[in-house]
């Protein structure tokens, strides 16, 4: 099986440790990092805890076996779908400073057929655990980055083999660049730019309109756009959460979803006063319906943009962290349903109570469920001032 060669492993490490972490600057002597890692990404959890160990910082392994999620959920009971290692959990989250996790999926179809309604109880039973570490975060005090590890079954997915898959994955990292840390440092300043320049316009809501596109969404009051900042990586979108009461229209999203173990195709959504009320899938229908059921996920926490421009991945890869940033022909449209980001807030979000957010509009729920479109599209923002202004068109931003 092709494995990279350690040079381009240790590059990627780096990217993780050294940049992603700590939003763009990197981890600290004496911090302590989480690295969860699936059993067939071993050759990268070597790479990361050298990273860290080279950084002065303290890793943690959760090292995860592969192909045993099926496995649980036939054999689970209810009560033990429902169990939650509170004490443990809150100990890991007390505990770490930052937070590295992989995708490394030896299976994409493992969950296939096992009941939605089972999944969808595992995910509410780990809420707290998420929230926590949410908190944490919103307090300054925590930062996390997920990435990709190429395996054979999502080069298959995707159709390529897995060493033309892991080339997209070193290209659309810079990992063939002498320093891709110096790399991400010049991207992530042409997304500031770009996020600085929307939070600046005052925009009370956003008109999308493409193939298969006819929506409009509100942004609300007490939002800032955002940047990946090192959460993702590879990242080049622009998102913010917005008001999940004001959203009309329909979508259409020509990319596949891969969640819970399952594929859902051809998906398409009807809003009516911010809320799902009719949905369509080609493939996994259940499978969608089951999660809009979960309290909160049949409204928007997500709305992101991606620049043509910027991003190096041109090639579906079966994997939304790199699909919901593709670059491809014309950009990417991408909403997320369920969970808000609280860091599109400007002020101090922990200080802000769970009144606060419902009332301005910040959606919550267990789940965060990306949906992707490629194709064409404009996006028109009416300002506060009652004009409008064409600001993303054919893939490109127009700021």
């Amino acid at each position: 099986m092709y494995v990279p060669e350690k040079e381009i492993l240790d590059k990627y490490a780096d990217v993780l440790v050294k940049f992603a972490l700590n939003s763009g600057a990197g981890i600290q002597k004496g911090e302590v990092v989480f690295l969860q890692v699936p059993e067939v990404a071993k050759p990268l959890l070597i790479s990361l805890r050298r990273a860290v160990l080279e950084a002065g910082g303290n890793p943690i392994i959760n090292y995860l076996p592969d192909d045993v999620a099926r496995d649980f959920y036939e054999l689970a009971s209810d009560e033990q779908l429902d169990f939650f290692p509170g004490k443990y959990l809150k100990g890991a989250v007390d505990e770490m400073d930052h937070a590295i996790s992989i995708i490394a999926d030896t299976n994409k179809k493992e969950l296939e057929g096992i009941s939605p309604g089972k999944i969808m109880r595992r995910s509410k039973a780990y809420k707290p655990f998420q929230d926590w570490r949410r908190d944490k975060e919103n307090k300054g005090k925590f930062t996390w980055t997920l990435a990709l590890y190429g395996t054979e079954a999502s080069a298959r997915e995707a159709g390529l083999s897995l060493e033309s898959y892991w080339q997209e994955i070193i290209n659309a990292c810079f990992l063939n660049e002498n320093n891709p840390v110096k790399k991400w440092k010049e991207v992530f300043e042409e997304v500031e730019r770009t996020r600085a320049a929307l939070s600046e316009l005052e925009i009370e809501k956003l008109k999308v309109k493409g193939e298969g596109i006819d929506f409009i969404i509100g942004i609300g009051k007490n939002r800032k756009w955002l940047g990946g900042s090192g959460r993702n990586i590879p990242s080049f979108e622009v998102f913010i959460s917005p008001d999940n009461r004001i959203a009309e229209g329909k979508l259409r999203f020509n990319q596949p979803l891969y969640r819970y173990g399952n594929i859902v195709k051809g998906i398409e959504l009807e809003f009516k006063k911010g809320k799902v009320v009719n949905v369509y899938a080609d493939k996994g229908l259940d499978v969608l319906k089951e999660m809009i059921k979960v309290e909160g996920a049949d409204r928007i926490g997500e709305f992101s943009l991606t620049d043509v421009r910027l991003s190096r991945i041109k090639k579906f890869m079966a994997e939304t962290l790199y699909d919901e940033n593709i670059g491809g022909d014309f950009g990417n449209i991408h909403i997320a349903l369920g969970e808000a980001y609280k860091e599109s807030y400007p002020g101090k979000a922990d200080k802000v109570s769970k009144r606060e957010w419902a009332e301005m509009g910040y959606n919550e729920s267990a789940v965060h469920t990306d949906m992707v479109s490629t194709e064409d599209k404009e996006v028109t923002a009416i300002l506060a001032d009652g004009s409008e202004k064409l600001i993303y068109k054919s893939g490109k931003f127009l700021l």
